[in-house]
């Protein structure tokens, strides 16, 4: 190579590392919907600015925010929308209000696992719909955290039949709440901070929040000593990176690698966690606190199953948009359960 060639290549070289350096810094605000110190949901987010300001070289922060810093921790929806902060922390299900149907985008009734779920949204156009839905407020998603199967409720007192859930005021999350509902259950949706302290005061009777690294750290069990499993309305459940779109659009091409790559991350490393944390705390409750863990009857399932069939009808009879998502959702099963349940297995084929 000649002295101008090598010229030419050090000149091209440093104007490569001059941009880079050169590249505008940007500061985003995350408002978080879950605080930094609740398990898994809180601690995934700090992750994820730490991710993107490590592959920034500090360049682009995305500053987490804890519930309640800058908008009232269920009303990202809006404040993102109308670019009042520039992202949130948070999950389609506490957007409910604005469109019923954006809670198949976090979890759904007697749902799939973890990897059906992912293969609808990811690869079989789910996704596709809600973007379709946020579009129409100038927003974007992606997909942040998963978690694995939840708790389906902490209760003063032991459930011998459903009988004696009619009339009962609970915290339920989701699609699983109008399931609740035609079980004569009263249902309000709080967001993690606010549960308990409705709880002691007698606001509500009874509670499901998430998982039991979470649940005790929010202390249900001081309480509510029975903790029913399994957790039928959420077998899995996803929550989103949601963006201001004319703010994500405006960014450099690499820096929306960065979210994109991050939030994918976390994806897998958050469901991981909570596969690895719960059982231990579990056991801990049970020993320790006098936690008494019970499973729904077959029979109460069917029953829960039955209502949730009845929710699907009825929503879709009175919301387009929940018909166009739940069909496109129930398909999607359809044509999976050929793969599925050719693989499924018992916990054991030994015999005793």
């Amino acid at each position: 190579m000649g002295l101008s060639a090598l010229s030419f290549s050090a000149v091209t070289l440093a104007a490569t590392v001059t941009d880079a350096n050169a590249q505008e810094r940007i500061r985003w605000r995350m408002q978080s919907t879950f605080g930094s110190q609740l398990p898994h949901l809180g601690p995934s987010g700090v992750r994820f600015s730490k991710d993107i300001e490590r592959m920034s070289g500090g360049k682009f922060e995305i500053k987490f925010f804890e519930p309640g810093a800058l908008v009232p921790a269920l009303e990202c929806f809006d404040a993102v929308s109308k670019g009042s902060v520039e992202s949130c922390w948070t999950t389609p299900g506490y957007h409910t209000g604005k469109y019923p149907a954006l809670a198949f985008f976090t979890t759904v009734p007697f749902g799939p696992s973890f990897g059906e779920f992912l293969a609808w949204k990811w690869f079989g156009g789910g996704n596709q719909l809600r973007d379709e839905i946020y579009a129409k407020h100038d927003l974007i998603a992606f997909d942040c955290f998963c978690i694995g199967p939840e708790t389906s409720g902490w209760f003063r007192g032991e459930i011998k039949s459903l009988e004696e859930m009619r009339g009962m005021k609970m915290r339920f999350f989701g699609l699983g709440a109008k399931v609740m509902q035609k079980m004569g259950v009263s249902t309000q949706l709080l967001a993690a901070a606010d549960i308990f302290p409705a709880l002691e005061r007698g606001v509500i009777d009874a509670t499901e929040f998430s998982m039991p690294k979470m649940d005790i750290q929010l202390g249900f069990h001081k309480i509510a000593k029975f903790n029913y499993f399994p957790g039928w309305h959420q077998q899995v459940s996803c929550s989103e990176f949601l963006m201001n779109k004319k703010a994500y659009e405006a960014l450099p091409d690499n820096y929306k690698a960065m979210i994109q790559v991050a939030a994918q991350a976390q994806v897998a490393y958050t469901y991981a966690e909570t596969e690895a944390q719960q059982f231990q705390v579990m056991q801990e409750m049970k020993d320790k606190y006098s936690v008494q863990v019970k499973r729904w009857p077959d029979g109460t399932l069917a029953a829960f199953e039955k209502a949730w069939l009845e929710v699907i009808k009825e929503e879709s009879a009175n919301d387009p948009i929940f018909k166009k998502v739940a069909d496109h959702y129930l398909d999607f099963r359809k044509k999976y359960a050929i793969w599925g349940e050719s693989q499924v297995l018992k916990p054991t084929y030994q015999k005793e």
